[in-house]
């Protein structure tokens, strides 16, 4: 058995479908009851409650841990799904972590992760450490004033990083709960080239066959809203990434094409797959 953890998500969801058709038992966790493919368990479990994994993770032998975002902000009790894990007899995690604890390493929202990274090193478990940089999903944040007004309200238009199709995230994950040979392994994701928000707009416009304006929000507006969404820690560390991303966060990772034998899908790609949301 296998469980997911955030498995409603832009990971969590191709993730539960891949393993599910790989012809494994999954069990999927989320906060609330949701639709899963045939054949998958279902748990409604906050991550917040480490206890309530239990039924969860009962005779479970590898989990996929991905944090809500509020279980990133510091004095979150994520380690205790760790304890929680290895007590139900969990042999291996793989821990979706982030870039930022490596690049960033001082942020508030990294030192968290970066601890819990440290007391999964420090378990009994075989584990997986994944460090993607930015999401291509993120750009569904601007869906519905696409669809309204075909505008982009985003910060630092014209600076890029290399942003990661969370269907790539999914597949490394996929394999490497399923695979030996990744155990102890740690894999820093990103996409294949550095892309600005400008540019994906225009990516956008492409696959819509309409213009879409591009307007700069300042640093303080972006805030602003990605509060409404996820912890402020969260937001803070993010922007300062997305406004002076360092030469680390401009690298392209070789280790999508390491671990999946190729290279990784484009933001066009992923636009592609997605345009409905933007119609």
């Amino acid at each position: 058995m296998i469980v997911v953890t955030g498995a409603t998500g832009n990971v969590g969801r191709p993730l539960t479908r891949a393993l599910a058709e790989a012809g494994r038992q999954v069990t999927a966790v989320s906060r609330h009851a949701a639709a899963v493919p045939d054949g998958v368990r279902h748990v409604a479990a906050d991550l917040a409650e480490p206890a309530g994994l239990e039924p969860a993770l009962a005779g479970a032998k590898a989990l996929f841990l991905l944090l809500s975002g509020e279980m990133h902000a510091p004095g979150a009790n994520a380690a205790d799904i760790i304890g929680q894990a290895e007590a139900s007899g969990v042999r291996r995690v793989v821990l979706l972590s982030t870039q930022g604890v490596v690049t960033r390493p001082f942020g508030a929202t990294r030192i968290a992760m970066r601890t819990l990274e440290d007391v999964l090193r420090e378990s009994g478990l075989e584990w997986v450490i994944l460090r993607p940089g930015g999401f291509a999903s993120n750009a569904l944040w601007w869906a519905e004033s696409i669809r309204a007004r075909r505008v982009v309200a985003a910060p630092f238009g014209d600076v890029g990083v290399p942003i990661i199709d969370p269907a790539d995230i999914a597949e490394v994950a996929a394999a490497c709960l399923l695979e030996g040979r990744h155990a102890d392994g740690v894999y820093e994701l990103t996409g294949p080239e550095v892309i600005t928000p400008r540019q994906q707009a225009q990516a956008i416009a492409t696959a819509l066959g309409s213009p879409v304006r591009f307007h700069d929000l300042t640093r303080d507006e972006a805030k602003a809203a990605m509060a409404r969404s996820m912890a402020a820690e969260l937001a803070e560390d993010t922007l300062a990434i997305l406004g002076s991303p360092n030469p680390a966060e401009l690298r392209v990772s070789p280790d999508v094409q390491r671990v999946l034998g190729r290279a990784p899908r484009p933001f066009a790609d992923w636009v592609a797959r997605n345009i409905a949301a933007f119609r």
